[in-house]
């Protein structure tokens, strides 16, 4: 099967009163940078997805990545386990959403909207933002595409 790339933005913070998960999970930024936790995050929610791009990345790349001053990682843990996680890079005004999954224990669960909520949350919380942007393809959770419209991003590239 081919790969099809979707790419979806917005350019305002959504409008939505945004869903609250509070008491369903616990949402950390990750403020002590660790390598291997980020390839440990990458390699068990993507595996279910295929995510190979960074699996053949060297040490160096993964601490130059966590070392980013303009990445930023968060975890939600539920009941002390890893319930899912997402990286955010800003570039100037924009912030890409890098990489966003729920570990397989959580998914299908309900908690893809609100973790999703949060996600956008974070990215328009870095001053000086204009545009958060997103890429997804048709590897991904089926109902990926459709989770991130519903959350306020425009479809406006197809690859």
């Amino acid at each position: 099967m081919e790969e099809i790339v979707y790419y979806l933005e917005m350019h305002t913070p959504p409008a939505y009163v945004m869903t609250t998960a509070d008491s369903e999970y616990v949402l950390e930024e990750v403020k002590h940078n660790q390598a291997p936790f980020n390839q440990f995050l990458y390699s068990f929610v993507g595996k279910a997805w295929d995510w190979t791009d960074r699996l053949v990345w060297t040490d160096q790349q993964w601490f130059d990545l966590v070392n980013d001053p303009n990445l930023r990682t968060w975890v939600a843990y539920r009941d002390g386990a890893i319930l899912g996680y997402f990286e955010l890079r800003k570039d100037g005004s924009n912030v890409e959403l890098l990489y966003f999954g729920l570990s397989p224990d959580f998914i299908g669960k309900g908690f893809g909207t609100a973790f999703l909520e949060d996600a956008v949350r974070q990215a328009w919380s870095w001053d000086g933002v204009e545009r958060v942007w997103v890429h997804t393809c048709n590897f991904d959770h089926p109902a990926a595409l459709d989770n991130y419209k519903r959350r306020g991003f425009v479809h406006y590239k197809t690859v």
